[in-house]
């Protein structure tokens, strides 16, 4: 178990000193703790998302301490809740991106992850639904994707479409038999039990607002506790994962200069989602389905469009829709496109659909490296050594499908490590 150091002023002096410390900057303050008053760690990764908590549970199997930081009160409250709970195919992006071998990768290790530990999961496959003659041309170009980085899909008759979905509306289908849905709290808190199983740490309301590269190797952290006797703590770390999803660049910037290319580099683009819940009420129609639904998404890939999705227990939620926002903390419901606009998106291949059915249900940001109206970015992962910082990881931009990808990440960080 890891000590987490929270060493009280000796003197007087030594109180007023930290105090003072309150008026300066946090850079600074890292700087005037002593190497006696630092907690040391092998392995520190920030961020306790789905992707830090699988990082951190591949690196506490190897020798020496491993510490996962999150600064929310529980893990995993950001991007890797508010999504679609959808383990993916790995069927859209470049077939030599990353996006689409971890996902492959990941895919696999989940199910049987998720069989292995009991996390709750369902592999009942998915459509993606043209409505046109230039869209059903867009299926076909995918199918032979797809079988160029061999996933499993096919095509459906329109036929056997009507047969096997009534409620659906389409004029070619694509099935990918491959894709599931998961419980996603279920996963994370069986990643939780099993880092902390292997001898790591999980501190929670710890926040990381200063990094420096340490003289003597590796790294110093400077992180808010939440604690009002101590509100800081510095860590020593050998080695640093940046895992911290919408804050991502922010703490990679962190390292280096105002002038450094990491600034545009590495650059968040904010994208925010909003799900809808079918209602059910007694005066919506009883529409029912076997498999989640996905329209044809747009060229650059930016979003894979207003979906249905099913959770574990059987409800439909349909989302997300695309809003470009400046903040990454702005979770309310209101605003975006009128209930009548996304109403309208889903009636394309959901043709019983009514604004009236839908009520607003949550939303999710997507921490995206592609701008606005801008081409394909695939996630970063990279160990730094390149730029001046061995054992210093970012990922950055792991946005869907990050949790489908989320154990196969983890074994590829533990390979640029080690």
């Amino acid at each position: 178990m890891i000590r987490l150091l929270k060493t009280r002023p000796r003197t007087v002096a030594t109180l007023l000193l930290w105090q003072r410390q309150y008026a300066v900057s946090a850079a600074e303050r890292l700087g005037s703790y002593a190497s006696e008053d630092m907690t040391n760690v092998d392995h520190l990764v920030i961020g306790g998302g789905v992707a830090g908590l699988a990082i951190g549970r591949q690196l506490a199997a190897r020798q020496g301490s491993t510490l996962v930081v999150e600064k929310n009160r529980g893990f995993g409250m950001e991007t890797s809740s508010r999504n679609s709970e959808v383990i993916h195919a790995g069927i859209y992006y470049p077939k030599t991106s990353l996006r689409t071998r971890l996902c492959i990768e990941g895919k696999h290790m989940l199910y049987t992850y998720c069989q292995k530990h009991s996390v709750p999961f369902k592999r009942i496959g998915k459509w993606v639904v043209a409505q046109n003659d230039e869209q059903a041309e867009y299926l076909r170009q995918l199918a032979v994707h797809c079988a160029d980085v061999d996933v499993p899909v096919h095509m459906v008759s329109q036929k056997q479409a009507k047969h096997d979905e009534p409620f659906v509306q389409a004029h070619a289908v694509l099935a990918s038999p491959t894709t599931g849905i998961i419980d996603s709290h279920g996963l994370m808190s069986t990643l939780h039990q099993d880092l902390t199983e292997r001898g790591a740490d999980l501190a929670l309301g710890t926040e990381v607002q200063a990094i420096h590269r340490d003289n003597t190797g590796g790294y110093r952290v400077l992180v808010a506790t939440g604690d009002s006797d101590m509100p800081h703590m510095a860590v020593r770390a050998a080695t640093v994962v940046n895992a911290a999803g919408l804050w991502a660049d922010r703490i990679a910037c962190m390292l280096v200069p105002d002038d450094h290319e990491w600034h545009s580099k590495y650059k968040l683009h904010f994208a925010k989602g909003r799900y809808y819940l079918h209602t059910n009420s007694s005066d919506s129609p009883s529409i029912r389905v076997q498999r989640l639904v996905y329209p044809v998404p747009d060229k650059q890939i930016t979003s894979l469009g207003t979906h249905l999705t099913l959770d574990m227990g059987g409800a439909i939620r349909f989302g997300p829709d695309l809003e470009w926002v400046s903040s990454n903390t702005d979770y309310a419901t209101d605003g975006g496109e009128p209930i009548k606009n996304v109403a309208a998106a889903i009636a394309e291949y959901l043709p019983m659909i009514q604004a009236k059915d839908l009520a607003p249900g949550y939303t999710g940001i997507r921490p995206k490296l592609q701008l606005p109206g801008g081409v394909f970015r695939d996630f970063v992962i990279k160990e730094e050594s390149d730029a001046g910082f061995p054992g210093f990881v970012n990922l950055v931009g792991i946005e869907s499908p990050g949790l489908t990808s989320s154990l196969a990440m983890a074994q590829m960080v533990d390979r640029l490590l080690h």
